[in-house]
């Protein structure tokens, strides 16, 4: 195909600062429809794309004329969108986490093996290329094996994120399920699989509400996870970091300990027990704050025009979901879940 012709479900925040724009910058990528239930937001891109607008995206998939799909809806709608598109032969891009329970994720990737559709979840950290010359450091050797880590996402909030700031559908359960577990948690449980190369094993966590008023979704989470390999660490999850946002992550290794995103100037910092220190300035990560390329439209739509299948795949996104999964059943049960 020469362009890939792409559909976006849902104009909110994460369209208008991430999908959209990456899209439109992508030379090979045509955007052709937008839907969402506010229709003069699907409008306005339309008409900026010469594309068409949906208020329902049924209506938007019924009419077909296009390869692939970005899901940008409220959590609980990820699943029933993202099966619809596979079901009308489109390649599915979903934001995380996505899906709410573990059947509607093993639904999803059923849905895309049975329609022959590629499915990939919008886990940006993996891309980010602090994390990526991280990994590439551990695989060099010479830091030894990861014995402790802490990870953390942090900042205010949706109210200064999303399109329609305190009354956006991130504080109503019905829609989000989750709150800054499913926000923020879910990509740093993604990331440290990935990083590690190493699935969690077993979870305990504390998940609350403790200052965002009018909601029952958790504004913050601390929870602790033990790998395969036997290593123990730290996740952090927070809407309440009032003074700046924390996307950082610390290995503490055999022969020493490896700092990402901890530095304003030098993204990973690796301190080695002989006293030598390496300092790399690789890239930013993105924040709220700082809108940087995420990457994930133009692996997206590599993997669509090489027929290559993501490397974040559903069942990639499946497995960084059930850590959260497993998070809030400590929560609940008060005691450790094992995966």
């Amino acid at each position: 195909m020469s362009k890939v012709r792409v559909a976006v479900v849902g104009c909110g925040s994460i369209s208008e600062r991430r999908h959209i724009p990456e899209y439109a910058a992508h030379p090979d990528v045509e955007l052709v429809a937008f839907a969402d239930p506010i229709v003069e937001r699907a409008e306005g891109y339309a008409k900026l794309y010469n594309a068409k607008a949906y208020s329902d995206y049924k209506e938007l998939l019924a009419a077909g004329g296009f390869d692939a799909v970005s899901v940008c809806t409220p959590n609980a709608l990820h699943a029933e969108v993202s099966i619809a598109a596979a079901n009308a032969g489109a390649h599915v891009l979903v934001e995380k986490p996505m899906a709410v329970s573990n059947e509607e994720a093993l639904e999803m990737i059923a849905a895309a093996e049975k329609n022959n559709v590629f499915l990939m979840v919008a886990h940006n950290q993996r891309l980010m290329p602090p994390h990526v010359k991280a990994k590439e450091i551990l695989k060099q050797g010479h830091l030894g094996r990861v014995l402790t880590f802490r990870t953390a996402f942090g900042h205010s909030g949706p109210e200064g994120w999303s399109i329609d700031g305190k009354n956006s559908w991130f504080f109503r359960k019905g829609e989000a399920v989750m709150g800054a577990m499913g926000d923020l948690g879910v990509h740093k449980s993604d990331m440290i699989r990935w990083l590690l190369d190493d699935e969690v094993v077993s979870v305990s966590a504390f998940i609350g509400t403790l200052d965002k008023k009018d909601t029952d979704v958790d504004d913050n989470a601390i929870c602790l996870l033990r790998m395969g390999s036997g290593a123990i660490g730290s996740l952090v999850a927070s809407w309440t970091s009032y003074r700046g946002e924390d996307n950082g992550t610390v290995l503490w290794c055999e022969n020493g300990v490896m700092k990402i995103g901890t530095d304003p100037v030098d993204q990973v910092i690796v301190e080695l027990t002989n006293g030598s220190i390496e300092r790399y300035q690789v890239g930013a990560i993105a924040t709220n704050d700082k809108q940087v390329t995420s990457g994930v439209m133009d692996e997206f739509i590599s993997c669509i025009q090489n027929n290559v299948a993501p490397i974040i795949s559903g069942e990639e996104g499946r497995r960084s979901l059930e850590v959260i999964l497993a998070a809030f059943r400590s929560q609940e049960e008060g005691r450790t879940i094992d995966l």
